[in-house]
């Protein structure tokens, strides 16, 4: 149809191409995840991830206040506990005064209407470091699923919002869901990291919470392949996800990013739920190493990179870049 039709015209000036544009991020669009240390007053940066800091709970919820004024209106916590509280069982995990369940209870206080969203898995409390239970050299799937479900619940009794199970066991939608309902928090939400690949992109973040599978007096498996999805498949994430949702998942989630936006637009084409997708520490690291370098403009690629993630069918991005995106768009 040239000369008739002439996409420039479109794109002659930034008035024209924001008045075009399909896709928008905004501050709602992010969650935040948030690394929580014992003690009080402590805020230690971790090294492979610039910017990002353990915090204990009254530093955290200064955070969260900040992040909330921003705009930004939910997070996702991990804990890092105590060596001497790990164990094989993650008993810790559902303890009514541990530290996740005092982090949550805290956040809600101060800011009650930031949505909280608690991981649920066991590798911060494992001493193998993995996230489940093991038994005779595997990560045991029921006996972890029953654990789970008191994590959850006590999560939920503490204040959260959703319950962010991350551990990628068999069944364990349907019966977190079983056992919310059964104790009374039927409007608990559930955030399945539904299509989580194994993926080499964690590693800053085994760093940040020394969850990283570990050598031991006893056969465990040396990484997490047996749970976590292999990265060569795609029709699989479309099957877990279908089967959270089946098992009542109320959102999904893909993990990690910019590498899986192809199993994004998959899934929410597929699904009638939120999609959430997971920006991980490896992907935010190589951005901030580069730019460091001089080799990359940070909040360009940064932007992008988000804006991408969002085009591709999210509705919710998990990133650690949160709060500067939410300065730069605030701007």
């Amino acid at each position: 149809m040239f000369p008739l039709q002439r996409g420039r015209r479109l794109r002659v000036n930034e008035s024209i191409r924001s008045l075009v544009r399909e896709t928008s991020l905004s501050p709602s669009d992010f969650m935040f995840p948030m690394f929580i240390a014992e003690g009080e007053n402590v805020k230690v940066e971790i090294p492979s991830m610039p910017g990002i800091f353990r915090r204990s709970i009254d530093l955290t919820v200064e955070e969260v206040k900040e992040l909330y004024d921003l705009g930004i209106r939910a997070v996702n916590i991990y804990v890092k506990v105590s060596e001497n509280l790990k164990d094989n069982t993650g008993k810790e995990a559902w303890n009514s005064n541990g530290l996740m369940q005092q982090a949550i209870r805290a956040i809600k206080a101060a800011c009650p209407e930031m949505i909280v969203m608690p991981d649920v898995a066991l590798d911060p409390y494992s001493i193998y470091g993995h996230d489940g239970i093991i038994t005779n050299g595997d990560v045991e799937n029921d006996s972890t699923v029953d654990a789970l479900v008191k994590m959850a619940v006590s999560h939920a009794e503490a204040g959260a919002d959703f319950v962010a199970p991350s551990d990628m066991m068999d069944g364990r939608v349907l019966r977190l869901r079983e056992g919310l309902d059964a104790a009374g928090f039927q409007n608990v939400g559930i955030m399945s990291y539904s299509a989580k690949y194994a993926s080499a992109f964690y590693g800053p973040f085994r760093d940040a919470l020394d969850s990283a599978p570990r050598e031991a007096d006893v056969v465990v498996p040396k990484d997490k392949k047996t749970y976590q999805m292999d990265y060569a498949n795609r029709i699989e994430a479309i099957k877990e996800a279908l089967s959270d949702v089946e098992e009542g998942a109320d959102m999904v989630m893909v993990k990690p990013g910019i590498a899986y936006l192809d199993i994004v637009r998959e899934i929410k084409n597929t699904v009638h739920v939120p999609v959430t997708v997971y920006q991980v520490s490896g992907e935010y690291a190589m951005i901030k190493a580069a730019s460091e370098r001089g080799w990359l403009d940070h909040d360009k690629i940064m932007m992008e990179q988000l804006m991408c993630i969002k085009r591709s069918g999210a509705n919710l991005i998990s990133t650690y870049f949160a709060k500067e995106a939410a300065i730069f768009l605030n701007k």
